[in-house]
């Protein structure tokens, strides 16, 4: 493998998911994902995998259902409304226990919005935008090396959790260039995928549904659901921390508003100020304990997001009672990304 390559952050999630052995891609084009299936549908051929341009984001995710139902590796990428048209057959999937990677290069909203970045997504990917109370792994890269990483990552939770993962990007992660050290997926012990469906081959029957009519069957799955749930909060739960060991005010985003974030903090260090960083990975599961144990000794907590305040409410439920949470979001459409010296601003007022 090169070992450095200029590449952008929706290219490193094809490369990441090539790596990690998926060979099948459905998808349909929308901004400001694109690049990601015109690079599959150039590498998959190549490598004997299957990429189609479906006919829809319906039929995109629904052909998604079908190849994961046989433990293949399989994947698609949408940008916000994209998604929102996929939410029903992600329900299914989640209730069906099966493993694949959903991209979201997220744009603005809500309707029809426009292709500026925004984190006004962050409830529908990990609230569950569809039916029936479900949870699915979400992660937030902030680095195309990360965007790479976090693929192959993404896949292997897939398998090990029988559970549809989702990367959160936005148009600044997916389209911004930044250096990628390309490695081989880490080998992993994965779990015999004795459920995968096999056809007519002979053997015992196999069935992957989400339908459970028999008394007390579908109450009996849905716990089942909910254990897995806490144990990838127990287990699962990633996080980066900067400069918080003896931070006043701790500052906290995701993707790319912690980016921005992690510079203002760096000024404020520059200037004396205790002031660290706390950026979740992981947005569903929720980094819930280290933000309670960060509060422990810092009690002043500044979110910063891409939208008018969405995972500061997860932030709010998971500090210490008497930690303070302040917000400062920027949604779409005001002209721009908030500058570090905006943030460093915000900064100064709370802390």
């Amino acid at each position: 493998m090169p070992k450095r390559l200029l590449v952008k952050g929706n290219e490193a999630i094809c490369m990441g998911a090539i790596e990690a052995g998926c060979r099948y891609y459905f998808g349909y084009p929308i901004t400001p994902q694109n690049d990601i299936p015109e690079f599959m549908s150039r590498e998959m051929p190549r490598l004997n995998g299957e990429f189609i341009q479906a006919e829809s984001e319906i039929a995109s995710i629904n052909m998604v259902m079908g190849a994961a139902a046989t433990g293949v590796r399989a994947m698609t990428s949408s940008s916000s409304p994209g998604i929102s048209l996929k939410m029903e057959a992600i329900s299914y999937m989640a209730g069906m226990e099966l493993p694949c990677l959903i991209v979201n290069i997220s744009r603005s909203g809500p309707g029809l919005g426009g292709i500026d970045a925004s984190q006004g997504d962050y409830f529908q990917a990990v609230k569950g935008g569809g039916h029936g109370g479900y949870h699915i792994v979400v992660i937030a890269p902030a680095s195309i090396q990360e965007m790479y990483d976090m693929t192959m990552h993404a896949f292997d939770l897939a398998e090990i959790y029988r559970i549809p993962v989702m990367i959160l990007g936005d148009a600044v992660v997916g389209q911004m260039k930044e250096p990628l050290i390309p490695h081989p997926r880490p080998k992993i012990e994965l779990p015999v995928k004795d459920w995968a469906l096999r056809g007519t081959g002979g053997g015992e029957q196999r069935i992957v549904k989400s339908l459970f009519l028999g008394d007390g069957e579908l109450e009996a799955h849905n716990w089942k659901l909910h254990d897995k749930y806490q144990q990838l909060k127990e287990k699962e739960a990633r996080w980066e921390e900067y400069e918080t060991s003896d931070a006043s005010l701790v500052v906290t985003g995701f993707g790319s508003a912690a980016r921005i974030a992690k510079t203002a903090v760096m000024m404020a260090r520059d200037e004396g100020l205790k002031v660290g960083l706390f950026r979740p990975i992981t947005l569903f599961p929720f980094p819930e304990k280290a933000f309670f144990s960060l509060t422990a000794h810092c009690k002043k907590i500044l979110d910063i997001e891409l939208n008018t305040g969405q995972m500061v409410e997860d932030v709010r439920l998971s500090v210490a009672r008497d930690a303070e949470v302040f917000f400062y979001g920027r949604p779409s459409g005001t002209g721009s990304l908030p500058t570090p010296e905006e943030l460093l601003g915000q900064i100064k007022k709370y802390l």
